[in-house]
């Protein structure tokens, strides 16, 4: 089979933000509908798009992102440290491209899982420490420097806003919050994908 020609240039710094961006829609909606078939299939085509990985790499760090994300999804009951130790197994991919630290990377990943949920249920927890953990992220992943990642992140809560609105409106598919969640998550991978080019 041919790989479309934006998946063969895909990659950690050469990612197509509009491929991405709708995708991690799809990955969120399917999360929050407790979907998790069609979580794995959005979850193989981010991977795909964002990480340049091979097949069989793109196919168990997508595993890796589901059984993470199962681990979280509970209420108050989650396991944190599950899914950590999902996130580390994944980022041990994502290291053989990129110098980082597996443990770190998805330490920093599940931290801003944690500062969103309670965030969703606790007003004293701000708008401010989500996006300060998302440019942690992005910044230590790939390397950049932090001013230069905080507009990615700033629009990706500008998402996360969006998403928990749709959820407390009820997840259904048609409602227009998912039309301005999927622009703002775009916006937010091509304002990163601007910030690690330069």
């Amino acid at each position: 089979m041919v790989r479309p020609a934006a998946e063969l240039m895909a990659g950690p710094r050469s990612f197509d933000p509009v491929l991405v961006g709708n995708r991690e829609t799809d990955a969120w909606v399917a999360y929050y509908r407790r979907d998790w078939l069609k979580f794995l299939r959005s979850s193989v085509g981010l991977v795909a798009a964002g990480f340049g990985m091979s097949p069989t790499q793109t196919l168990i760090g997508a595993w890796y992102v589901l059984k993470a994300n199962q681990l979280w999804a509970p209420f108050p009951d989650n396991q944190p440290d599950g899914a950590r130790a999902y996130m580390r197994r994944f980022y041990a991919l994502v290291a053989e491209t990129e110098d980082l630290d597996p443990a770190k990377a998805a330490r920093l990943e599940v931290e801003w899982w944690r500062i969103h949920r309670a965030h969703q249920h606790d007003d004293s927890v701000t708008r401010a420490q989500l996006e300060d953990a998302l440019v942690e992220l992005y910044s230590y992943v790939y390397g950049a420097d932090q001013d230069a990642v905080r507009p990615a992140a700033a629009h990706r809560v500008d998402a996360m806003d969006y998403s928990d609105s749709w959820v407390a409106a009820g997840c259904n598919l048609d409602d227009r919050l998912l039309v301005e969640e999927r622009r703002a998550l775009v916006s937010s991978y091509a304002a990163l994908r601007l910030a690690i080019s330069n």
